[in-house]
């Protein structure tokens, strides 16, 4: 599988490209920022992009989003629950003090348990509400996990903003992200991959 991840814009968000090597077909994870920058790993890997994929529809995940979509003519995919967030990124953008960036158009909303085919490759859809109620996680077999801003290495998802719930947080990690085996690999929205196992032993949120 190709694979790329490379932190973009003033929040350094985790954006991710993964790619099936014979057919070349890709999905990005959480085009948060500099479209440019992803538009280019495409064309580096020779990949077409079939699916953009959020974790959840923060500013930082979902900025670069419209103009990914009008370039690539990707299937834009969120869970519909976090449809609030994606309609008010003006309000976001505003809280920041950031330019708002333009509302991306919605073309599939995502649910548990469903899987997004790319080429040979696929990506199962978990719901893990609690930084945002529609926040989700992805897990790619023989890959890892894909969690957004749920867990981090060392850390969890902060539940103060837009529809935050802690207890909600901790349950889907708990019940989700935590039953996969110790060596499954993790890939959060920021900062370091980490490991089931790592998390579950070390980290000071969860024990």
């Amino acid at each position: 599988m190709i694979f790329e991840i490379f932190p973009v814009g003033p929040f350094q968000c985790n954006c991710m490209i993964l790619g099936c090597e014979e057919t070349k077909t890709a999905v990005v994870i959480d085009p948060g920022e500099e479209a440019d920058r992803i538009l280019d790993s495409l064309s580096r890997h020779q990949l077409k992009s079939a699916y953009l994929l959020h974790t959840h529809a923060h500013l930082d995940h979902i900025g670069a989003t419209d103009e990914v979509q009008k370039k690539t003519g990707a299937t834009t995919c969120l869970h519909e629950d976090d449809m609030v967030l994606c309609e008010n990124l003006h309000i976001q953008a505003e809280l920041f003090g950031l330019p708002t960036p333009a509302t991306p158009t919605i073309d599939r909303f995502l649910k548990e348990g469903e899987e997004i085919s790319f080429g040979k490759s696929r990506v199962e859809v978990l719901h893990t509400p609690g930084h945002t109620p529609g926040s989700l996680s992805f897990h790619i077999p023989t890959f890892g996990l894909i969690t957004g801003d749920t867990l981090f290495a060392g850390s969890v998802g902060r539940t103060d903003l837009w529809g935050g719930s802690h207890p909600t947080l901790i349950h889907s990690i708990q019940k989700k992200l935590l039953s996969f085996p110790d060596e499954t690999s993790v890939y959060p929205g920021h900062g370091p991959k980490t490991t089931v196992g790592r998390e579950r032993r070390g980290n000071p949120f969860l024990t």
